[in-house]
C-alpha cells in the first residue's frame, strides 16, 4: 500500500520512506499538531494478521516508549489505525548517518572513537537494561551517528520486557545473525547478557572492519556463533590496544556467566581504557571450569610388603599403632582449624575501595592483610585523591585469600591538554578531536564572506590555553555568506529599479541599451532571475531601455500682420492700381541670435526666417517698425513637439 501523501492518526503526514527493515517500514512525517518532523515504523502486512504478535509489538513499544535517554531514539507515540489495518510507531527523526555506513565507508574505525560510539552505546543499554528492557537486536544497522557525533540506539520497538517470556517468538529468532549471541542463535533464552554479545562484535567490526564470523549462509554463521571461537580483534589490526581487545574478548564470551555482568561493568572498563589503554585490568575468567585431579594406582606389592614387615617385626606393631593415632590426632586437629579459619590463609572480603581517599583505601587494606597497587589516572568524573576503579572488582559476599594484591587507580583530577587551534578546520574535524581529548564544543553559527561554509571561523578559548578535560570551548561556524533573493525589477523605472535592490541588499550595475520596442526608460532585463538566492552586497546587472533621440528640423515662418505704416505709392498711369501698399521693418532673433535683420515688408507677407534643429525649448523674438512705431512679439516652442521638417508660424501677438 503506498502511504506517501497520506495522513495517519489524523495527524502524521507521510512524506517520504527513508528505510526498510525486515518487520517494518520507515517513514519521514510531519505532525501537524507539534509542528514537526517525526520518523514513522509501519508494521509490515504480513506481521498484522497475528493477533499474538500484535500484542507483543504493542507491549514492546509501550516499554520501550518509557524509556528517555540521549542515547536512545525517542518514541512518541503509538498507534493502529482499523481503516487500513496499521500498526505503527512514531519516533524521533534524527539526521545522521547508521554507524553501518560509516563502517562501510571509513572502514576501520580509530579505537578512541569506537570507545566512544561504545561508551554511549552501553550507557542506552544500561538504561534500557535498568527498566527491564532488552533490545535483542544490537547492530551497526541500529545505530544512528548524528551530525554532532552522538550514538543513538534505534529499534526498541521490538524489544522484549524482561518481565515476559524471553524465548524467542514463532519459532523464529529476531536479530540479525552476524550479531547474534550464541543463546539467540539457539533459539534459548535472551537476557541483559544477550545485549552485551552483540555490542562486542559490534566493537569488533568497528575495530577491524570485519564481523567475526561470517559464511555463506545465515545458518552457517550461526553456527559458528554456538561453536567456534572467534579470532581476537588485536590479531587482525595489530593496533588495538590490549585493554580493547580484551573488553572485546569478554564481551564475546560464549557462556553469559563468562561475560559482563551489566552493562555498567561493560561501560567502567570501557571509560578505564581510554585512560589506560595498554593496561591488564579487564578479568576474563571461565567460571564453569572444573579441574579434575589424576589419583595414582594402587600398588598391590607395597600392601603385600607392608604385611610381611609386620610378620618379620611383631613387637612394632604397638608403637607404630601409638604412633598413628598421635598423627591422626594432630592432623584432625589441625585440618579442623584451617577449615574454621578459613585456612591457613585466610580468606577475606574484597573490600569496596571506589571513591575512598588512598588513605582511607591504604588503611582497609592493611586491616585486611592484603596489599595495594596504585597507579594514577586522570578523571573529570571522580575528585582527585579519591580511587576511581579497582581490580578485582568489589562485589558482595565475594572473598580473596591474604597476601593478594587489589590494584586501584587514583584520580589525578581532570586531565589537561593543550587546546588545539579549531580555526579553519572542518567541523566534523573539529568534533572528532574534541572527543579525543574530552572537551565539549558549543557552536554558534555565523554568516561569513571570507569562510566556507561547514569550517570553523573562531573560538573563545586561544589555542595553546591548557584546557581540563569536560571543559566547555565556544567555537564560532562559518554559515557561508548571508543570502538574500532576487527581487523582480524588469519594467521598473532606473530610479525604482535601483531602490529596489538596495532593500534587498543588493547593488544595481546600469547597463542601457536602445530598443525601440521596449518602453524607453524602462528596465528591460536584469542579470538574475527572481528568486535566486544571492550573497548579500552582490553586483546585479539590470539592462534599461535608453532610446537615443534624433535631432529634428522645424522651419519657420511669420506672416507680416496689418500695418498702419507709410504708404509706398505707385502713381503710374500703366498700372493704375492706385491703392497704397504700407512697409515696415522687420528684425527676428531666436534664441538671442538676429536671423533677419531691419528687413522690408509688406503687410501680409509670409517671411521665411529660417530653421531651427535640436530638442530643446525655442525662444523667438520678432520687432516690427511700423511708421515709427516698435511692436515686439515673442513666441516660445518646444521642438519635441513636432515632427522632422515641419513649419512653424511664429505667433503674432
Amino acid at each position: 500500500m503506498n502511504l506517501i501523501g497520506k495522513i495517519i492518526g489524523n495527524r502524521y503526514e507521510i512524506l517520504e520512506e527513508v528505510g526498510n527493515g525486515g518487520m517494518a517500514t520507515v517513514f519521514k512525517a510531519k505532525d501537524h499538531v507539534l509542528n514537526r518532523y517525526v520518523a514513522v515504523k509501519v508494521l509490515k502486512d504480513e506481521f498484522t494478521t497475528d493477533t499474538d504478535f500484535i500484542k507483543r509489538f504493542n507491549t514492546e513499544a509501550q516499554s520501550a516508549a518509557s524509556l528517555s535517554h540521549a542515547n536512545i531514539v525517542s518514541i512518541y507515540d503509538v498507534g493502529h489505525e482499523e481503516e487500513n489495518n496499521l500498526y505503527y510507531i512514531v519516533m524521533e527523526l534524527v539526521k545522521g548517518k547508521t554507524l553501518k555506513q560509516i563502517i562501510k565507508k571509513d572502514g576501520i574505525l580509530s579505537w578512541k572513537w569506537a570507545v566512544n560510539i561504545a561508551i554511549q552505546i552501553a550507557s542506552a543499554l544500561e538504561e534500557a537494561h535498568k527498566k527491564g528492557i532488552v533490545h535483542r537486536d544490537i547492530k551497526p544497522h541500529n545505530i544512528i551517528i548524528t551530525e554532532d557525533g552522538i550514538a543513538k540506539v534505534t529499534d526498541f520497538g521490538i524489544a522484549k520486557a524482561v518481565s515476559n517470556s524471553t524465548i524467542t517468538s514463532f519459532g523464529t529468532t529476531i536479530g540479525s545473525v552476524h550479531y547474534f549471541s550464541p543463546e539467540q542463535a539457539k533459539g534459548g533464552i535472551t537476557d541483559a547478557k544477550s545485549d552485551l554479545y552483540s555490542l562486542g562484535v559490534v566493537m569488533y567490526e568497528m575495530l577491524t572492519g570485519q564481523v567475526p564470523f561470517d559464511a555463506d549462509t545465515p545458518v552457517s554463521v550461526a553456527l559458528m556463533h554456538m561453536q567456534e571461537g572467534a579470532k581476537e580483534p588485536i590479531k587482525v589490526n595489530p593496533d588495538i590496544p590490549t585493554a580493547i581487545n580484551d573488553i572485546v574478548v569478554k564481551a564475546m564470551q560464549k557462556e553469559p556467566t563468562n561475560r559482563y555482568e551489566s552493562a555498567t561493568d561493560m561501560l567502567k572498563d570501557l571509560a578505564h581504557s581510554l585512560k589506560d589503554p595498554e593496561g591488564d585490568f579487564v578479568i576474563i575468567q571461565n567460571k564453569d571450569g572444573e579441574y579434575t585431579r589424576v589419583m595414582k594406582a594402587v600398588n598391590n606389592d607395597g600392601k603385600k610388603k607392608k604385611q610381611n614387615f609386620f610378620k618379620e617385626h611383631p613387637k612394632a606393631k604397638v608403637p607404630i599403632f601409638i604412633l598413628g593415632l598421635i598423627l591422626i590426632f594432630i592432623i584432625v586437629f589441625f585440618s579442623t582449624k584451617i577449615i574454621l579459619d578459613g585456612g591457613i590463609i585466610r580468606n577475606v572480603k574484597i573490600p569496596n575501595l571506589v571513591n575512598k581517599t588512598k588513605q582511607e583505601a591504604q588503611a582497609e587494606m592493611d586491616s585486611l592483610k592484603l596489599k595495594l597497587e596504585i597507579t594514577e589516572a586522570a578523571s573529570s568524573t571522580v575528585e582527585e585523591g579519591r580511587v576511581i576503579s579497582q581490580s578485582p572488582e568489589f562485589k558482595d559476599g565475594e572473598k580473596i585469600k591474604e597476601g593478594k594484591i587489589i590494584k586501584v587507580i587514583i584520580s589525578k583530577g581532570p586531565e589537561t591538554t593543550e587546546l588545539p587551534n579549531f580555526a579553519g578546520n572542518k567541523i566534523e574535524d573539529a568534533r572528532e578531536k574534541a572527543l579525543e581529548i574530552g572537551i565539549i564544543l558549543e557552536e554558534e553559527h555565523q554568516n561569513s564572506d571570507t569562510v566556507q561554509e561547514g569550517y570553523v571561523i573562531k573560538q573563545d578559548t586561544e589555542a595553546k590555553t591548557m584546557v581540563k578535560s569536560g571543559d566547555t570551548v565556544k567555537i564560532y561556524v562559518s554559515s557561508g555568506v548571508k543570502k538574500t533573493r532576487m527581487p523582480t525589477v524588469v519594467g521598473m523605472d532606473e530610479g525604482t529599479a535601483k531602490a529596489t535592490l538596495a532593500n534587498s541588499n543588493l547593488v544595481a550595475n546600469i547597463i542601457y541599451e536602445s530598443n525601440e520596442d521596449e518602453e524607453n526608460g524602462k528596465v528591460i532585463k536584469q542579470g538574475a532571475e527572481q528568486g535566486t538566492e544571492l550573497a548579500e552586497g552582490s553586483k546585479v546587472d539590470i539592462t534599461v531601455n535608453k532610446i537615443e533621440s534624433k535631432p529634428k528640423t522645424v522651419n519657420l515662418k511669420f506672416i507680416v500682420p496689418k500695418l498702419k505704416g507709410s504708404n509706398e505709392s505707385t502713381n503710374t498711369t500703366e498700372n493704375k492700381v492706385g491703392a497704397d501698399s504700407k512697409t515696415a521693418t522687420i528684425t527676428v532673433n531666436i534664441n538671442g541670435a538676429t536671423r533677419i535683420n531691419g528687413k522690408t515688408v509688406k503687410e501680409g507677407d509670409e517671411i521665411d526666417c529660417g530653421t531651427v534643429t535640436g530638442s530643446k525649448i525655442q525662444h523667438v523674438e520678432v520687432i516690427l517698425v511700423d511708421s515709427g512705431d516698435t511692436k515686439s512679439m515673442t513666441d516660445q516652442f518646444n521642438i519635441d513637439d513636432f515632427d522632422d521638417n515641419a513649419t512653424h508660424y511664429i505667433k503674432n501677438n
